[in-house]
């Protein structure tokens, strides 16, 4: 079963004239990663909130792990997003008033199944990721989030959008605050992370340093109106 299907994928944001989104196809299986890039305002974001179920679609263009994403309700769409799904938004979406271990374990707090994959101790693994990406000890990780520096906050995110192995990450920019060595050490993590856990990701980003770490890589130019695309 592919982690991610989209076919005949057509897309007009309200009073838009012409289409936003065109995507023929793309498939992603189970721990591939796919790195999609093109500049600001051509759709890529709206691409990731059509795969999140965040807006709506027509029925049988978007499948995640075999669940027809248009087909169901908003309601059961957002279950499902908890559920199988992590994100890193691309403005964090971090609760500013909880710490940064707390927004992490949103992840498991929200989802049974993530809970039961975290292991008895979603607090420990919590750490540990959060450690992974440069954050340890109570200053950083008990501090409120509202605190960190938004490098720090996408560290968090990060680590939120990978505790209990979804089968899908979506990450939407996610290293624009961070430096050259921070970066490198993030995108490693993340696409060692989601293909230790068979989890498909779908990384956006007009940096293209960074396409080098991915199994694939191409625009969004590309993808719009274009064949195919499996990894």
């Amino acid at each position: 079963m592919t982690a991610l299907t989209v076919k005949q994928l057509k897309y007009r944001w309200p009073g838009q004239q012409g289409l936003t989104l065109d995507v023929a196809g793309l498939s992603l299986q189970p721990g591939s990663s796919l790195f999609l890039h093109g500049p600001s305002g051509c759709g890529k974001s709206t691409l990731l909130s059509a795969i999140a179920g965040v807006i709506d679609i027509p029925p049988g263009s978007i499948e995640i792990s075999g669940t027809d994403i248009g087909a169901i309700r908003s309601s059961a769409r957002d279950r499902f997003r908890a559920e199988h799904i992590g994100i890193i938004f691309q403005l964090l979406n971090l609760l500013p008033w909880l710490s940064a271990l707390d927004n992490v374990l949103l992840a498991t707090r929200f989802s049974d199944a993530r809970r039961v994959k975290a292991g008895p101790r979603p607090d420990v693994a919590a750490r540990q990721l959060l450690a992974e990406l440069g954050l340890a000890g109570p200053s950083v990780i008990d501090a409120p989030a509202s605190s960190l520096s938004v490098g720090q906050q996408q560290r968090v995110a990060a680590a939120r959008a990978l505790l209990g192995m979804p089968d899908l990450v979506l990450a939407d920019e996610p290293t624009s605050a961070l430096d050259d060595e921070a970066k490198t050490a993030f995108v490693n993590l993340l696409v060692r992370e989601c293909a230790a856990a068979s989890a498909a990701l779908l990384f956006v980003s007009h940096d293209r340093s960074l396409e080098g770490y991915f199994d694939q890589s191409l625009s969004l130019a590309q993808l719009n109106g274009s064949g195919a695309l499996v990894c």
